[in-house]
């Protein structure tokens, strides 16, 4: 396997993207598998592969992901945005492209932690009057 040409993170809720790309034809790996194994809905696939439509290099790069926590959701943004910033560290003029679409931004939300005297972050047990 040759080495990767550049090596990034992205992350999104709980995810870890690690992203590294390669010169290649477009081959996407997430964990040794195969994108449409790891990711089964067109959504998901949809918005990881946003970055690389945006800016035409969908099969000038092979890019292989080391998923690490998170849901689905969170997983597939966390990837597209490694990918973006692999992107914009391979080729800096790709920056005003990735940054007007939004791709280059970190999504902060973070789940609420539970407070005491609560059954979740805000939801209140419920109140009897007898």
């Amino acid at each position: 396997m040759p080495k990767p040409l550049v090596q990034s993170t992205g992350r999104r809720k709980q995810a870890i993207a690690r992203v590294r790309l390669r010169d290649g034809e477009g081959k996407i790996t997430v964990n040794g598998r195969d994108v449409a194994e790891y990711f089964p809905s067109d959504t998901h696939r949809m918005v990881l592969t946003e970055p690389l439509r945006a800016t035409d290099t969908l099969d000038r790069y092979d890019i292989d992901a080391t998923m690490d926590g998170g849901g689905v959701s969170g997983q597939a943004g966390a990837l597209r945005l490694g990918i973006a910033r692999g992107l914009m560290a391979l080729d800096e003029e790709l920056r005003p492209v990735l940054k007007r679409a939004g791709f280059l931004t970190r999504d902060a939300r973070e789940k609420e932690s539970k407070k005491y005297g609560l059954k979740k972050a805000r939801k209140a047990p419920q109140y009897s009057k007898r």
